[in-house]
């Protein structure tokens, strides 16, 4: 039976690049994002190998749905990465009437239900992994990082939970913590290249911790340039 991945915000950044890996190794992968992206062209060349659903996960009636569709399509899931996120600049106490309620959303509150509504696809198989996106801001507070630093701790303390939670299933779940990577959200920085990580290094570490999962489980992947966070 084919392994199968489901990872969410598939189509940029950190999330296209898992897709693309777990493709590269011949998993069966589902992307879910609000815009198809770069998921395009690998749909071309992945063909069935490759599902692709939109959908707008600051919506939890699209993430259900979102869930069911999954279900419809494979009826086992090996790797679960809850990888769709949003940052939203400010301060708590000056931060625009909703920006809490729409990172909570995203950030937190997907992932959680999203990760519920799938469960039956992997605990009756006694494996499986889960990833959950978080960051930097998860453990390091700052200011300009209101209600973003809020959910990203949050997701933190779900992964941590959900941890314990899933060792009587022999499911690994892991908070990946990165600090500043060459996405989309950094464009126009007069930071070099060499100050960032890449989405790649981010995906490779996932799928390293996949790899050992038989005796292993890495419960916390904080990763950093080489030079330090920006």
């Amino acid at each position: 039976m084919n392994r199968t991945a489901l990872v969410t915000g598939g189509s940029k950044g950190i999330g296209l690049a898992v897709v693309q890996l777990f493709l590269r190794q011949g998993f069966e992968v589902i992307a879910i994002s609000r815009a198809p992206g770069g998921l395009t062209e690998l749909k071309d060349q992945y063909r069935s190998k490759l599902h692709i659903l939109p959908s707008d996960f600051t919506d939890m009636h699209q993430v259900s749905e979102a869930a069911e569709n999954v279900s419809r399509i494979i009826s086992k899931l090996d790797v679960l990465v809850n990888n769709a996120g949003m940052f939203i600049p400010g301060q708590i106490h000056t931060e625009e009437a909703g920006v809490y309620e729409k990172l909570m959303a995203l950030n937190i509150s997907a992932p959680y239900h999203l990760t519920r509504a799938l469960l039956p696809l992997m605990t009756p198989h006694g494996e499986g992994y889960i990833f959950n996106m978080c960051s930097t801001a998860s453990i390091t507070p700052y200011i300009n990082g209101g209600s973003y630093c809020i959910s990203k701790h949050a997701l933190l303390g779900f992964s941590k939970v959900l941890r314990q939670e899933m060792m009587a299933f022999n499911i690994g779940v892991s908070a990946i913590l990165p600090g500043a990577t060459f996405t989309e959200s950094w464009a126009g920085t007069e930071h070099p290249d060499s100050r960032f990580m890449t989405p790649d290094n981010v995906a490779e570490c996932i799928w390293f911790a996949w790899q050992n999962r038989k005796n292993c489980v890495m419960e916390e992947i904080l990763l950093r340039p080489v030079k330090g966070d920006l």
